[in-house]
């Protein structure tokens, strides 16, 4: 009897993983955006998904949401790369283009949402927030222009820092992905950069308090090392060979993906059952704030008779044990993770915790999985986790995103034909 993939550790049994996605009725996907469907690359907008990919999703209507702290808006937006790929078979292939052609879900964090049609709103967001980040990009490129022409770098540089601000409407970010490369060879300038953009992001959530938004904002850094004693995200400095933290963010507060979780699921409750648990208007931002009450609210509210088969999907989890053999565990992939994993433990539903590795990117900031063996023996011997991890990550795909939408598409042809 061969055993259950969500008692499984890191398998590789992709045909079973597809089964599941096709012939498993009441299911609900959650998907992290880059590093899983798209591959990472230091430039944002160098980014491409599959029209393949984007006609499979298309086959889990209702059943399948992305969630991101990138946003679907904007010139770094997911909606672009999908209009993208669109235009391009179009013009290639005679393709008919297709309206619901957008990917469902929440961004930003869990704060903005987005239909297949592409209608994009920010619910629990004030206009006074919103208003506060039109700002951000600008004093962002600032920062990151003053810091590269006095430091001792090539001129040649200047011309990236464009590139590097994300001028995301509820989540504006600096990405100094791009800049890494130039400067690996001097990883103590890099972690001087990083240390100036964290310092810039404190004073950004100084300048929030200071108009009444001092409980509005906090900073995201992505990769991380989890959270201090305040909540603080920890930095992951640059090493050897390791660009560590590269992405640091002022994200609204309650926009954490495990608070969109919740959201999404109150919502796939709404469409299958036509009652929301948690009222139609229940936004991320409202959520608890701590992961055993997010699970309280769960058990409380939602009828274990329709609870689906929940399966997240990764590739952002960090496991780094210290000199003093205490562990530090972050990634922006691991909380929501970790609540599917629980609330399919509560609610025996055998949910799965997915991993795609994505370390064949540009990004130096990712360790790929360690493999043994080959064809039906081959097995992961190392992942992202540590032994004493709670996180339990199931199924994993070494192969990065080609290898998971591969499958992915796999698996949307034959829930065709078996619902």
């Amino acid at each position: 009897m061969p055993i259950p993939l969500h008692r499984q550790t890191l398998s590789l049994d992709h045909p079973a993983f597809a089964q599941t996605l096709a012939t498993t009725e009441h299911l609900l996907i959650i998907q992290n955006l880059d590093g899983v469907c798209m591959e990472l690359v230091n430039n944002p907008l160098d980014r491409r998904i599959r029209l393949e990919y984007i006609k499979a999703t298309q086959v889990f209507d209702r059943c399948f949401y992305v969630l991101t702290n990138g946003e679907h808006i904007g010139k770094q937006g997911l909606n672009r790369i999908v209009d993208q790929a669109v235009n391009q078979a179009v013009d290639t292939e005679a393709t008919p283009v297709f309206s619901d052609r957008y990917l469902p879900g929440l961004a930003a964090g869990g704060v903005q949402w987005q239909n297949r049609r592409g209608e994009v709103s920010h619910p629990g967001v004030s206009e006074a927030e919103l208003e506060f980040l039109r700002q951000i990009p600008s004093q962002l490129e600032s920062c990151l222009y003053n810091f590269l022409s006095k430091s001792a770098i090539p001129r040649v540089l200047e011309t990236y820092v464009q590139d590097c601000i994300l001028d995301n409407r509820a989540s504006p970010a600096v990405n100094i992905n791009r800049l890494y490369p130039w400067l690996a060879e001097d990883s103590g300038l890099f972690v001087a950069l990083q240390t100036r953009l964290r310092s810039q992001m404190d004073q950004l959530l100084i300048q929030a308090t200071n108009l009444g938004l001092g409980d509005s904002f906090f900073v995201h850094c992505a990769p991380n090392l989890g959270s201090d004693s305040s909540g603080k995200e920890i930095v992951w400095f640059a090493g050897a060979g390791e660009s560590g933290t590269t992405d640091f963010q002022l994200i609204l507060r309650g926009a954490v993906k495990e608070a969109g979780v919740l959201m999404l699921l109150n919502k796939y409750y709404g469409d299958r059952t036509g009652s929301y648990p948690l009222g139609r208007d229940f936004n991320a931002r409202v959520a608890p704030r701590s992961l055993e009450a997010l699970v309280k609210l769960v058990i409380d509210r939602f009828d274990p008779a329709f609870m689906p088969l929940m399966i997240g999907v990764g590739d952002t989890v960090t496991s780094q044990i210290q000199h003093n053999d205490s562990v530090k565990r972050g990634g922006s992939d691991r909380n929501f993770l970790h609540f599917i994993q629980i609330l399919g433990q509560v609610f025996d539903t055998g949910n799965l915790t997915v991993y795609v590795d994505s370390s064949g990117g540009e990004l130096k900031n990712r360790t790929p999985l360690e493999l043994s063996g080959a064809g039906p023996m081959r097995h992961v011997v190392q992942g992202p986790s540590d032994p004493a991890d709670p996180l339990v990550l199931n199924v994993a795909f070494p192969g990065g995103p080609g290898e998971y939408c591969q499958v992915f598409e796999q698996a949307a042809q034959l829930r065709k034909y078996n619902l």
